[in-house]
């Protein structure tokens, strides 16, 4: 166990981040998961049992200190880190032309410099291991979509995992985007209601964050788009 790799995972208590933890765990990764709600963190931690291997720590994912508090705690807790997955993120699920501009600052940082964030904190430690960055992007990072802000952000996080990866490929460190199309997670509540036609389960997306964080050594996987059967755009 003391030799076992570790993952980090913002907003890893609910939705795809949880279902990567449970897989990585299950493999016998140990896992830091972080997230703003204390409770919900709680609530995660209880209903796998509070596996000696997990570790969960409130923060915000914009916000650097809490960011590296978080590696700090890693570090101490398992000794190393081997992975990092910038799952946190939300929409506000309007538009440029008639949305509400109130929403949009915490969306473009929670989504665009909270993955920035968590790489310039845990470079250090994955340049020691050798090790990967996941960035969770979307669909709408790659396809305009009409007045789409959050697709915006997504866009962004597209350029920034091309961009991270051609400085720290020279340390031997991996960064795969995973892109995914509409997923049945909380990231629709705000919405009101789930998309029509079928949708990926955040365990289906967490088969393919868990194959790329697994590949073989000397091996970057750094694009993979997924959508769900059916959906066109």
């Amino acid at each position: 166990m003391a030799d076992s790799p570790v993952a980090l995972i913002t907003g890893g208590g609910s939705g795809i981040g949880a279902a990567v933890a449970r897989q990585l765990l299950d493999a016998g990764h140990r896992v830091t998961v972080t997230g703003r709600g204390a409770e919900r963190l709680r609530g995660f931690a209880a209903e796998l049992g509070d596996p000696e291997g997990l570790l969960t720590v409130v923060g915000d994912a914009a916000e650097y200190a809490d960011v590296q508090a978080a590696v700090e705690a890693t570090l101490k807790k398992f000794g190393r880190l081997d992975a990092v997955v910038a799952n946190a993120g939300f929409a506000t699920h309007d538009t440029v032309a008639e949305g509400d501009p109130a929403g949009w600052t915490a969306m473009v940082l929670t989504n665009v410099l909270g993955p920035a964030l968590l790489i310039r904190a845990s470079i250090d430690a994955l340049k020691e291991t050798r090790g990967r960055i996941v960035l969770v992007g979307s669909v709408a990072g790659h396809v305009n979509g009409p007045g789409n802000i959050y697709g915006a952000t997504k866009w962004a996080v597209t350029g920034l995992a091309e961009n991270t990866r051609r400085q720290v490929t020279d340390f031997g460190v991996g960064v795969t985007l995973i892109s995914p199309g509409r997923v049945e997670t909380p990231f629709w509540d705000a919405y009101g209601s789930l998309p029509p036609g079928h949708l990926l389960t955040a365990d289906q997306l967490a088969d393919s964050i868990v194959w790329a964080i697994g590949q073989p050594s000397g091996v970057d996987v750094n694009t993979v788009v997924i959508r769900p059967i059916g959906q066109a755009n």
